[in-house]
């Protein structure tokens, strides 16, 4: 099997989507400009740009693409293209055909299905928290590049081959993060076949939608391959007075001037109004008192507005057979600017809300640069996979926030007989005004190693180095944290059987704390250690595949008060998650298609001076399950029709780790999936969320906010290609 290394990882500004189309439009120039002494034989049309003789390849694409649910190999987990029973670590991979089927729009229907939990999206603005194995993170990637910088607005799927979820510490890859996981998007890339599709939609609640998406070859020899997705939206809301609109594209050009080389330039810009919208809050702890049409803003304030641009270089070349070296770079940068109005709490009527008035300009950029060299070698009888890497980021983030004076301009709203159109107070306070810059170099080496044809290792270290200056423009103070952290991990694979494995890891993982205790020294980074065992099964004549895994990780050094003085905190907290997960996907016969994942999860605080041991961690369920499944006849007169369901668990959470909080009822879900293929390339469908209208919460935020989901919403359409 070819084994394709990823070149890639991180971030930063490039500007104008402008500029970018330039200089995608330059890199098509560039390429029909070559003669025809450098033109080789046509790609196959029916795959996308890799290096075919490759035993390793590096342009962050699986060599396999998914059949249906089952996805067989990933390129997220060690940046090199790995069956899944080979990797000794959860991988929970979410394709393209899964997303289609739940006529999914944004990746928050993927992550459920992987047994991601929500958190915070930023009053609905983006995908700015999640949780995994019991801790929330922000960190994921887009072709192994951070994309999660600043406040972006999430991820469009219009573009999207497959996500692919990693659980369990993942430093060692992607640097700094939090021990419960991450995901990878693996983005859709050029083929030969020229091909032009189209497709709108319909909802509920005002929902429009539109996307297309356009490939084919841009030059007579197959050297030069093109494509771009893009999707336009115009969203109402059963929320009072919420609406957004959206703006989406992502052009891809892959040059291949040689049978050992493959160049790709990678480009996506968002731009966004949406309503600033916490959700609701509670009333004594009761989030139900509140309707969960209930709109705690005002209608007169502008929707805010989010812009976000990115630009990919991968350069991919062969030295030998058996190894290769690539190289990639990022430019990323994006800004999320307006007004809206935050919560500070119920009065003793049970009914008055205070609020602020509010106003944020938040920017940032960022750029990120890595080296690669992989190759295969044999050591007596093992076999070897080496990677060797070198990295840099350079991460910048500008934050205003400036907010109204509720003491001396009150601002109230009638939680149960809301009176809008209020006179807007003035913006006096100044919450945050500060330049944070991040940089980082980091190094790190691999090896996968065939003990025997049975048994599999994986060890590896990444050592970084970062540095982080924080200019606080309020009182002029300037705060500086400078370390060093070794992220190793370990794993062994053994194959039981053909169709059993199991295996078991260990790995680290660290994030800096920022700020400053009570005598102006930066605090100590917060360190995240992991294990697990697990078994892998390749069921049903490899139809179905499934992962079982217990885990336990730990996070220390984590912000508490400070026993001395309370106005400060001190790196000396604890927590801890552990668990077991099950996930599956595949085939349980022919047509019948499914994909799933349970969790179970007792994540509570180990040590901290204000909040009592055992505490749980907020938005995170002890029990949740999610499961999709469709079956497509395969003859007669049904022939192209798909029916099927979904059914999402979700137990019950706090909504703040703290001593005293409020509680977010469990919730079960059920969704209805129909199609019909009337040609290979024509698709109706209809789908029904939530079919009995449940009322339900899916995440909280800093102990104060509630999100309500969806209630019963149909969504339709067609999408067909030419």
């Amino acid at each position: 099997m070819a084994h394709v290394i990823d070149p890639l990882k991180n971030s930063v500004p490039f500007g104008t989507p402008t500029a970018l189309l330039s200089a995608v439009l330059f890199g098509a120039t560039l390429g029909a400009g070559t003669g025809p002494a450098a033109a080789q034989s046509a790609t196959d049309a029916t795959q996308e740009v890799h290096l075919d003789e490759l035993a390793i390849a590096g342009n962050g694409i699986p060599s396999r693409k998914a059949d249906g649910y089952l996805v067989r190999d990933s390129v997220s987990a060690t940046r090199t293209d790995t069956p899944l029973r080979d990797v000794p670590q959860t991988v929970v991979v979410v394709p393209a055909q899964a997303l289609q089927d739940a006529a999914a729009t944004r990746v928050d229907t993927a992550l459920d299905l992987a047994g991601v939990g929500r958190a915070n999206n930023f009053g609905g603005l983006g995908l700015t928290e999640f949780t995994i194995r019991g801790f929330p993170t922000g960190e994921y990637y887009r072709n192994g590049f951070p994309i999660n910088r600043g406040y972006p607005n999430s991820p469009d799927i219009v573009s999207i081959e497959r996500i692919e979820v990693l659980k369990g510490p993942s430093a060692f890859l992607y640097g700094r993060g939090d021990p419960g996981g991450t995901f990878n998007i693996v983005t859709k890339q050029p083929l030969a076949e020229r091909s032009f599709a189209l497709g709108t939609q319909y909802g509920s609640y005002n929902m429009k939608r539109s996307t297309f998406d356009a490939t084919g070859a841009l030059d007579e020899n197959g050297q030069i391959l093109a494509r771009i997705t893009g999707a336009v939206e115009d969203n109402g809301s059963f929320r009072d007075f919420v609406r957004s609109d959206r703006y989406y594209l992502a052009p891809v050009i892959a040059w291949k001037p040689s049978a050992d080389t493959t160049i790709t330039l990678e480009g996506e810009f968002i731009s966004a109004d949406q309503t600033l919208d916490r959700g609701i809050v509670p009333v004594r702890g009761d989030v139900r008192a509140v309707s969960r049409t209930r709109f705690i803003g005002e209608p007169a304030i502008p929707p805010m507005r989010n812009d976000n641009a990115l630009g990919q270089l991968r350069i991919e070349h062969r030295l030998d057979p058996d190894w290769v070296v690539t190289a990639g770079a990022q430019v990323l940068g994006g800004n999320l600017a307006g007004n809206g109005v935050g919560a500070l709490g119920v009065l003793a009527d049970g009914r008055t809300l205070r609020r602020t008035y509010e106003f944020r300009d938040l920017n940032w950029s960022d750029l990120d640069l890595q080296l690669n060299l992989a190759g295969k070698f044999d050591t007596g009888p093992f076999r070897h996979t080496l990677l060797t890497g070198l990295e840099y980021d350079s991460y910048r983030y500008r934050e205003v926030f400036s907010r109204s004076n509720a003491t001396t301009n009150p601002f109230f709203l009638d939680l149960l007989s809301p009176r809008y159109g209020q006179a807007l107070p003035p913006i006096t306070a100044s919450v945050t005004n500060f330049l944070q810059n991040t940089q980082s170099y980091a190094g790190y080496v691999q090896d996968q190693i065939d003990l025997t044809p049975r048994l599999h290792a994986l060890v590896g270290v990444r050592v970084e180095d970062l540095g982080l200056v924080t200019t606080n423009h309020l009182n002029g103070a300037t705060t500086s944290l400078q370390g060093t952290a070794a992220t190793p991990r370990f794993g062994l694979v053994y194959d039981l059987l053909d169709t059993v494995s199991v295996y078991g890891n260990y790995a680290r993982s660290f994030r800096p704390n920022t700020g400053t205790g009570r005598t102006g020294q930066p605090f100590a980074f917060e360190e995240g250690e992991g294990y697990e065992v697990g078994a892998k099964f390749s069921l049903l004549d490899d139809r179905l595949s499934a992962t079982a895994a217990l885990f336990d990780i730990r996070r220390s050094n984590v912000l508490t008060v400070d026993p001395v003085d309370s106005n400060f905190n001190v790196a000396a907290g604890e927590v801890r998650s552990r668990g077991f997960d099950l996930s599956v996907a595949g085939y349980l016969a022919p047509g019948w298609r499914a994909i799933g994942s349970y969790a179970y999860v007792d994540a509570a605080v180990v040590r901290d001076n204000t909040i009592p041991v055992g505490s749980r961690i907020a938005n995170i369920p002890r029990n949740s399950f999610a499961v999709q499944s469709v079956y497509e006849f395969q003859g007669g007169d049904l022939r192209g029709l798909g029916l099927g369901a979904g059914v999402t668990y979700v137990d019950q959470r706090v909504a703040g780790t703290a001593v005293s909080t409020f509680r977010l009822p469990e919730y079960t879900l059920f969704n209805l999936i129909s199609y019909y293929q009337i040609t290979p390339e024509v698709r109706i469908y209809l789908n029904v969320d939530n079919v009995f209208d449940t009322t339900y919460y899916d995440r909280a935020w800093q102990n104060r906010y509630a999100t309500p989901g969806l209630p019963r919403t149909i969504t339709g359409g067609v999408a067909a290609r030419f």
